[in-house]
């Protein structure tokens, strides 16, 4: 393997390049009109025109993907995260192209990518799950008979979905049929696939999920879990490890169970296999991601590892060179995604140019971005800026490095979620452990950030009014009082 094809743009396509060179690899950048000069395209030794704008005609396109692979002499396709990176579809066609896909095969692809077959897979293994039906429904009747059942709130989800899509609460009967009907349209819009099914809704879950790695010899180990339950939108904006309600016991066991998991579909590559857990600290099998996390770098802080180089090695063909006992947690890892997006009007996109982007630095502090000053963010992808990460030796030092992390990022042109991740990182629910999936919905407001910002402003303009009266003090002339000098110099 010499030659790798990032197929994807912004932070990760750079975050994979930088490990492609250290490994004395060669790299292949695509991009489509709007990121004909961003900084993936310029680090890259070559560079592919895939088409405009839109991802369904640029970052989509399978087969103009391989077809530039195979005109550049391409020998493998690392697809990041989003876009093609868990279509089982391209993966097979990339294989029968001859070319290394740099992630799972299609076939375990396709076992995790519906979350009913997934749910079938594990079963064997005892893997604990949500009460609920492993097999789709579509009748209004027997979502009810099974909701009576396990009992109300219940969730709808689709088999297919992510991201928050296709899901829905019902906390009645009579809300049933309605929901089911959302449900299963934007499931259909979303994804091209209706099935949906039930599941408890577990009031006060937690986010946890267990980075796995896996190689083709059947050696299976686990990077420790990673707390996700800051969340927008049913999407993370908060990562963390190791989580801070999670005992060595229980980090034993969730990490075997995330191994099973990964052994039930004969899993080869990197993977994330994401658990709830309720306010008792049961957990249940959610679901498996089979590709390179957003969240991967707080991992890499806390091990020491490469897991993009692990990821290419295990592509390789090679035998992992470390075993579940080598890997010791060290210290305390905190991730922020920094949106271009409006933390004081619901989160939405604010799309501009970067007048100003000087990003922080430090011992510990690390930035995975794609973008420099005066580039604009694009209206056709994600808004996501960068990934701001931090490390300390603990908890509190890492949250207090983020804090100051967060004020060193000069970012102007665009409103970002940097007032958010303030908000989060100094409430008291975070800082003491004590949060769960809804810290957004129970705790965040718009007006909270302008108070805190209006009492910040407060304090900074007493701070300057002393400063100034010091100096005035200072700078004041000293009262003219008669002397003798005049009368000495004469004599």
């Amino acid at each position: 393997m010499k030659k790798i094809l990032v197929a994807n743009r912004g932070e990760i396509a750079m975050r994979i390049m930088r490990t492609i060179r250290k490994m004395g690899l060669q790299s292949v950048a695509v991009y489509s009109e709007a990121d004909r000069y961003a900084p993936h395209v310029l680090f890259a030794d070559e560079a592919v025109f895939l088409g405009p704008a839109p991802s369904n005609q640029s970052y989509l396109n399978a087969d103009k993907i391989i077809a530039a692979c195979k005109e550049l002499n391409v020998d493998a396709i690392h697809p990041g995260y989003g876009f093609l990176s868990e279509n089982a579809d391209f993966a097979q066609k990339v294989q029968d192209a001859g070319i290394t896909f740099i992630g799972p095969g299609p076939d375990a692809m396709r076992i995790m990518g519906s979350k009913l077959a997934a749910k079938e897979s594990v079963k064997k293994y005892n893997i604990p799950m949500v009460p609920g039906v492993d097999h789709a429904i579509d009748d209004v009747e027997l979502a009810k008979k099974i909701a009576n059942e396990i009992g109300y709130p219940v969730l709808i989800k689709a088999s297919a979905g992510g991201g928050g899509k296709g899901m829905r609460i019902v906390e009645k009967a009579e809300d049933m049929q309605e929901q089911m009907e959302r449900a299963i349209s934007e499931a259909t819009s979303s994804f091209g696939d209706g099935s949906v099914f039930i599941e408890k809704y577990v009031t006060s879950p937690r986010h946890i999920e267990v980075q796995v790695i896996a190689d083709k010899f059947g050696n299976v180990i686990h990077g420790f879990e990673r707390e996700c339950s800051i969340q927008r939108r049913h999407q993370k904006v908060v990562e963390e490890t190791p989580s801070a309600i999670i005992t060595p016991e229980l980090r034993e066991k969730i990490g075997e169970a995330a191994v099973l998991v990964a052994k039930s579909c004969n899993y080869c590559s990197l993977g994330t296999v994401e658990f709830l857990m309720d306010d008792k600290l049961n957990f249940y099998f959610l679901e498996m991601n089979t590709r390179l996390q957003v969240e991967h770098p707080v991992s890499e802080m806390i091990t020491g590892l490469d897991l993009v180089e692990i990821q290419i090695k295990i592509a390789r063909g090679e035998e992992l060179t470390i075993k579940q006992e080598d890997l010791v947690l060290n210290g305390h890892a905190i991730e922020l995604r920094v949106y271009a997006e409006d933390p004081f009007n619901n989160f939405m996109p604010s799309i501009g140019t970067l007048l100003r982007y000087e990003r922080p630095s430090g011992e510990g502090v690390r930035v995975d971005d794609g973008y420099e000053e005066g580039m604009t963010i694009p209206i056709y992808y994600d808004p996501m800026i960068s990934k701001l990460v931090v490390h300390g030796k603990t908890r509190t030092e890492a949250i207090q490095k983020m804090l100051q992390a967060i004020k060193d990022y000069k970012i102007e042109g665009v409103t970002t979620t940097l007032p958010f991740g303030t908000f989060v990182f100094e409430h008291d629910a975070f800082f003491s452990g004590k949060f769960d999936t809804h810290f957004v919905k129970n705790y965040y407001t718009p007006e909270k950030i302008k108070e805190k910002e209006r009492a910040n402003a407060e304090v900074a303009a007493l701070v300057a009014l002393r400063c100034w009266m010091e100096k005035q003090k200072m700078l004041t002339p000293v009262e003219n009082k008669s002397t003798s000098w005049k009368r000495r110099l004469a004599h």
